[in-house]
């Protein structure tokens, strides 16, 4: 069966100060190429920021305050750089491989805006093995982190939370998807498998929305049942849009 899997792919992800895109910023990013045949090709970036990185954001990717000052590049400097790189090679026939997409593509789209006043261009699809195997495996129990996926299928992940290790793998469990699930995902086309993710992502965060909302009924702490609610209103917003939170663009031109 011929597949998308087996090439050309486009992987990404990205390191940041933090989960809000309205107020985080990226400090490191990779784009890897990858096209049979050949090795992968690895761009990898790490900007100074221009805000504090907090503590619990270091114990995750391992990338100090100082450090990122000392030896990062100009943040819109990287930024436009990233974006031009994805641009580059990401098209109708290569798809796009980053685990939670919705984050990642999120906060490169606000990064574009408050550096360069433009938005981020969706040039191909999406595959997001994160959404994939909440779809396809939605009973099994345990977490759904890239590390958990990776042991659970089987695939290799070296040097977690390290910008180019989680894109490589975040690839390499596309790949194994494609291989798992050959009438859900690997043979069907990219365009279709695109639009399948949008409304698999929005009824995901919908019943998490759900769940918030059983929780905040059950809690006996105002203040925590009022935190629970409002955590629900988020996630149902950030429903209507994937692979962007803006939920203006969720197809690709």
């Amino acid at each position: 069966m011929t597949s998308w899997a087996d090439g050309p792919l486009l992987a990404f992800d990205l390191e940041t100060t933090g989960t809000d895109p309205a107020t985080d910023r990226v400090v490191t990013a990779t784009v890897i190429s990858i096209e049979p045949g050949r090795q992968p090709r690895v761009l990898s970036w790490l900007a100074s920021p221009g805000v504090p990185i907090p503590p619990e954001a270091t114990e995750v990717h391992r990338i100090t305050d100082e450090y990122a000052r000392e030896h990062g590049r100009d943040a819109a400097t990287v930024i436009s750089e990233v974006a031009a790189a994805l641009a580059a090679k990401w098209s109708a026939d290569t798809p796009l491989c980053a685990f939670n997409a919705s984050f990642d593509l999120s906060m490169l789209h606000a990064e574009l805006r408050r550096h360069h006043q433009r938005d981020l261009v969706l040039a191909g699809p999406v595959v997001d093995p994160h959404c994939i195997d909440r779809q396809l495996d939605r009973y099994r129990k345990g977490k759904r982190t890239l590390a958990a996926l990776c042991e659970h299928h089987r695939v290799r992940l070296d040097d977690a939370h390290s910008s180019a290790g989680d894109a490589l793998a975040t690839a390499r469990l596309a790949w194994r998807l494609a291989r798992t699930y050959p009438d859900q995902v690997g043979g069907m086309a990219l365009a279709e498998l695109h639009a399948l993710q949008v409304g698999w992502h929005r009824d995901q965060q919908q019943d998490f929305a759900n769940y918030l909302d059983r929780l905040a009924r059950q809690a006996e702490d105002p203040a925590e049942a009022e935190k629970l609610r409002l955590r629900a209103e988020g996630v149902r917003a950030e429903a209507q849009g994937w692979p962007l939170r803006t939920g203006e663009t969720t197809s690709f031109q």
